[in-house]
Parts: structure tokens; sequence; C-alpha cells
């Protein structure tokens, strides 16, 4: 059944892979993006892949630019059907080097912005009784690691919130929640997360810096392996297979890597499913 599809942070990466895989099993898909003068991606992968993307402006650090697009997409369609929260950005900075005004942004666009975007259509999908709340979560929101504690805190973050509104919100609305826990995605984040680190002093010259050093090589040798990187196709085809799902997990990863770095958190219970009802069940029987 072809729904309508809208979808955050698509001018590169896996938003753009999500978009047109989205749009090649038939959805009506809403592409949207903070600066639209980036549209030409997006554009150019949906014109090879000879799909049509609804391409739109939407910044998810503005809550009236997210009611700005939800309605435009509700006044053509009638509907959304499936939200996709992909819109993130990376951080690498110990707490001590991070500036507050870096917290607050990576928390912002991170966390409030998966939260501005589900407000702004939850209402709508609790009227329908229907509806599937998708957010591209990390590895990091499971594993705390280097120097990303900022990163981390703000996808622990996500994962409380999705993990409790399924808790009462699905059972008795309809509404599915999903988190996708990918390992790592061979796109421009990891790239887009160092010239951050350059536009904002560079690696500083202090106790942390050989300790950062071992961290970033490794991280090179890691990708060069293989064994960590998926491609954006890769990962969007998984979130293809929860969105056609009628019973869809509440988190998942995606790569064999992934499942074996989450193990020690995630193996009773690897779906969220049993924790889902065990919550229930506390609260509600």
């Amino acid at each position: 059944m072809s729904k309508v599809v809208l979808i955050t942070g698509c001018s590169s990466g896996l938003g753009i892979s999500l978009a047109v895989h989205a749009a090649q099993a038939g959805h009506r898909v809403y592409a949207t993006m903070r600066n639209l003068s980036k549209r030409g991606a997006p554009d150019d992968a949906a014109k090879a892949a000879r799909v049509t993307v609804n391409v739109s402006q939407l910044d998810v650090q503005d809550s009236a630019s997210v009611a700005a697009c939800v309605d435009e997409v509700i006044r053509a369609e009638g509907q959304v059907d499936v939200l996709i929260n992909n819109a993130g950005a990376g951080f690498v900075r110990s707490t001590e080097q991070a500036s507050e005004d870096d917290i607050n942004w990576v928390m912002d666009v991170n966390f409030m912005g998966v939260v501005r975007c589900t407000k702004a259509l939850i209402a709508q999908f609790r009227e329908r009784r229907a509806g599937h709340v998708i957010t591209i979560s990390s590895a990091g929101r499971l594993v705390g690691q280097l120097f990303n504690e900022i990163y981390c805190a703000a996808k622990f973050a996500v994962e409380g919130y999705m993990e409790a509104m399924s808790s009462y919100i699905s059972p008795h609305f309809g509404i599915n929640f999903t988190v996708v826990e990918p390992g790592g995605i061979a796109s421009d984040f990891a790239a887009n997360v160092m010239n951050h680190v350059e536009e904002t002093g560079g690696m500083l010259d202090d106790e942390y810096l050989p300790i950062l050093q071992k961290y970033v090589s490794g991280a090179q040798e890691r990708a060069a392996g293989g064994d960590i990187y998926q491609t954006a196709d890769e990962v969007a085809a998984i979130v293809m297979e929860c969105m056609a799902s009628d019973g869809p997990p509440l988190r998942t990863r995606t790569s064999k890597w992934g499942e074996a770095f989450c193990a020690l958190k995630t193996d009773l219970d690897p779906d969220g499913k049993k924790l889902q009802q065990h919550v229930v069940d506390t609260f509600l029987s």
C-alpha cells in the first residue's frame, strides 16, 4: 500500500537513499532539508533512479519551519503516514573541551529536532489510529563511546523518548515507533564531524590529544577494514523492511558488527518488544 512518507535530513547520504528507496517502493515521498540550495543531490538521485521525490524545506531546529512543512504535505496529500527522523549531526570533543553552545547545538539537532517533528505529527496519527515514527539513531545510543559523550547523550535521550512513547501510545492508538541503530554509514557524516572539529579549533594540544589521536587512527583503520561501515543503501533497505512490517521492531541494529558491538545490552531483548510489554504490564495491567 502506498504511504505518504516525510523524511528529514535529505541533502546527502542516508537521507537521499531513504527517499529514493521509499519512492522505489511506491510511496509518495517528501524529502526535506534545512537549506534548499542543496536540493541538487536528491533531485539528481531521484532522476537517476527514475522516481519522483518531492523536495521541501524543513529545519528541525525551527518549530515554525517544521509546522509549515507538515501543513504543506497534509494540504497536498491529506495525511502523513510515516515520519522518518533522519536529520542529525555528530560531535567529537571531550566534555572539558566542548563549549556550552556546542552542547546545546548537538542536543537541539539530535534530540529536540526529533521531538519537534514527532510532536508536529503525533496528533493526526492518534486521530487516525495509525502512523509510524522511525528515528535513525546509532549504536552510540546503546554504548557510550570515546569523545562522543555529548552525541551519545543526545542519542540516549532519543531512545528514551521513543521507548517511553511506545509503552502507551502504541497499544492504545496503533502508532508504531522504531529506532534504527546503524554501527556506521559510509557517507559524509564522519567527514562533517571532523570538519566541525577543525572549524572549532581543531584537535586541542592537551592531555586528551594522544587518546583522541589513537581513537581517530583506530576509526580510520576500522573504516579501511570494511567491517563497520555499511552503505547508505544497505541501511535504507533495513528501514524499508521496518516500514513494511505489520509489527515493526521498537529498535533494530542494521549490521552484524552493530549486533556484536551492542550484544551486552541487547541479547535478552534484541527488538525491544519484551521491554515494551514489561513496561505496559508494570504500569497498565
